[in-house]
């Protein structure tokens, strides 16, 4: 029932977008040429209704084939032999009889529809009725023109905060139920935006032997190795002989840094966090940096090591073939770790479980896996969330990544309910925000994320007291108090580790990052010393004092774009620039994007004809 609810939704959007197909000609001809209306209805759906009927039929071997409705391979066949798709269709998928039903199905339906635009409406006598009861009678069919429109624009919502579309429509357990939800021509949409998204996959201007070079210098090596590999193999400096048994990283949905300052600490709205960050067996990194400007790009920096490097890595076949040698989860796999992703929206956003599936993580929970549980458009408030994880611990090692979503439009938690004080936090605001409802909303989202989190925290530390926790935000720039905030108030995110062996000092003085160091850090934390692992990113544990993204990058004093020549440092703390070392961090940046860019485009081995080859 709730798949026929959210495909009927979905495919209002679909009916509306093609009613406009034949409506718009026909309106037109019927004030500039009325004799010839009526053919443009039945002519334009007479070529319309065969397409549809056609692809009706055509869904069904085709599922039985990919186990999926339209995806991005109805693209990747038109580059195959067309000869022998047509002549595999009629030995093995029943062409002929197929084609036949759907053109006897098409003509069925065009028959009700001529039917249908015969048929006289009785309308309503109002030619002698008073001008109120006209007005009244008009502005209704108005109104319900109006709604009927609203209900076609955003797929069976009244506004985009509530609107299904194909990204988030997957709601249920059942994978089959969730590509049935999309009707065929909103899955050729789905295709179409993938394979876009996949054919923008253009990556950057580097050689092989900038890449080369940069690979050597980034990693302390000689530049003597066509392996990109080789550059990439590291050991744990440090270690540890008394690994937790259950590790975290929970990406929090638009977890920004600036609530955790010092400017900030009288607005209520991060108490709990601030609570944890005092703890003995927490450490904290305040300059740190998100892998791109939205969530798909913190999923496969935490996923798979890389960074946004103008590549869409949850549409490229590479990333289905097999895991990256630097993806975390199969690493951490071979510590004795059972390995889980756990998201709050449905499996299907940015294929994100069949994505983290195929970079090595052994279970995906998503939504659908929550049963009837509150929540958005975009997944289930984040204590549903945080009680399923919890649930599923068992006292066997493992590493989970949560990814959350309550703190996201269209905010509708019902945040004063569960306890959000909004007229203490009004108060505790500048005079020109405290009227501001929508930023008290989000505000209060904040803080409901926040709290929840913390809850979770100390909930497993308290059955699993050897625990360990890595707290970060998905990235920021959703909202702030000012108006213009600078770059740090806006982009930057928190590093948060807590939990088994940790302490004040655990990262170091100096440190700073980004997403793609997440793992690194990990490996010094629950690996022993010595083990060697693969990676891109440092430790903020042993190396790292600086973090790169796709825009900016950072260190523990300033900040910065990372496209201009020179750089142009910015202070974290707003008082004097601080000084940097300008070639030094260019070449990381260029190290970090080129890397990023060839090994999952390419491979592992640096040769210029791949260029050609594959296209750059």
């Amino acid at each position: 029932m709730l798949a026929l609810w959210r495909g009927s939704r979905l495919s209002m959007q679909t009916a509306g977008a093609i009613t406009l197909l034949s409506f718009v000609p026909a309106l037109l001809a019927h004030y500039l040429w009325p004799k010839v209306e009526k053919y443009l209805w039945l002519g334009i759906n007479g070529l319309l209704l065969p397409v549809l009927t056609v692809l009706y039929m055509a869904s069904f071997p085709y599922y039985r084939i990919y186990r999926m409705n339209f995806n991005q391979m109805i693209f990747t066949g038109m580059n195959e032999d067309w000869g022998a798709l047509f002549w595999t269709m009629v030995d093995q998928y029943g062409l002929p009889l197929r084609f036949a039903g759907a053109m006897l199905l098409a003509y069925a339906l065009w028959r009700i529809l001529r039917s249908l635009l015969a048929w006289r409406l009785p309308l309503l006598p109002i030619g002698h009725w008073p001008l109120a009861a006209k007005l009244v009678v008009r502005a209704t069919f108005i109104g319900v023109v109006y709604i009927a429109v609203l209900l076609g624009i955003f797929g069976g919502s009244l506004g985009w905060q509530t609107a299904v579309d194909w990204e988030n429509a997957g709601v249920t357990r059942d994978e089959f139920l969730n590509e049935a939800i999309l009707d065929n021509p909103q899955a050729i949409y789905r295709a179409y935006n993938l394979n876009s998204r996949m054919l923008a996959c253009n990556g950057l201007d580097f050689t092989v032997e900038d890449i080369k070079l940069l690979a050597a210098q980034l990693s302390g090596k000689q530049a003597d190795s066509d392996n990109l590999d080789d550059y990439l193999q590291k050991s744990v400096v440090q270690g540890t002989d008394k690994p937790p048994r259950h590790v975290f990283v929970i990406l929090s949905e638009s977890l920004a840094n600036w609530p955790l300052l010092a400017e900030y600490k009288d607005i209520p709205i991060a108490e709990d966090l601030r609570a944890l960050l005092a703890e003995e067996t927490t450490d904290y990194c305040p300059a740190f940096l998100p892998n791109g400007a939205s969530t798909v790009s913190a999923v496969t920096g935490a996923v798979t090591g890389l960074a946004d490097a103008n590549l869409y890595l949850t549409t490229m076949p590479e990333s289905f073939a097999a895991p990256y040698p630097t993806a975390s989860a199969p690493q951490i796999a071979k510590l004795g770790y059972d390995t889980n992703f756990f998201y709050a929206g449905p499996a299907t956003w940015e294929r994100i479980g069949a994505f983290t599936t195929a970079q090595g993580f052994a279970h995906f929970y998503s939504r659908g896996d929550f049963g009837d549980v509150p929540g958005s458009v975009w997944g289930c408030e984040d204590e549903c969330l945080y009680a399923n994880v919890l649930a599923r611990l068992t006292e066997g090692p493992s590493f989970n990544v949560i990814l959350n979503a309550s703190n996201h439009s269209p905010y509708d938690v019902d945040v004063l309910a569960k306890g959000f004080d909004q007229e203490r936090t009004r108060s505790a605001l500048p005079p020109a925000a405290q009227q501001d409802e929508e930023l008290l909303r989000e505000l209060g989202h904040y803080w409901y994320a926040q709290r929840e989190l913390v809850k979770f925290v100390r909930e497993v530390r308290e059955k699993y007291p050897d625990s360990l926790f890595i707290i970060v935000g998905d990235h920021a720039d959703r909202y702030n108090i000012e108006k213009q905030p600078d770059m740090y108030a806006r982009y930057g995110i928190p590093f948060i580790v807590t939990g088994q062996n940790i302490h004040k000092g655990t990262l170091l003085a100096d440190s700073a990052g980004s997403q793609i160091d997440i793992f690194p850090t990990v490996m010094e934390l629950i690996a022993p010393q010595g083990h060697a692992y693969m990676a891109l990113g440092q430790s903020l544990t042993t190396t790292s004092n600086k973090g790169v993204n796709y825009g900016f990058w950072i260190t523990r004093k300033a900040i910065g774009k990372a496209d201009t020549i020179p750089l142009v440092p910015e202070s974290l703390s707003g008082g004097e620039t601080p000084a940097i070392d300008n070639q030094a961090m260019q070449d990381y940046i260029n190290a970090i994007r080129a890397i990023s860019w060839w090994r999952p485009k390419y491979g592992p081995i640096l040769d210029g004809s791949l260029l050609e080859k594959i296209g750059r």
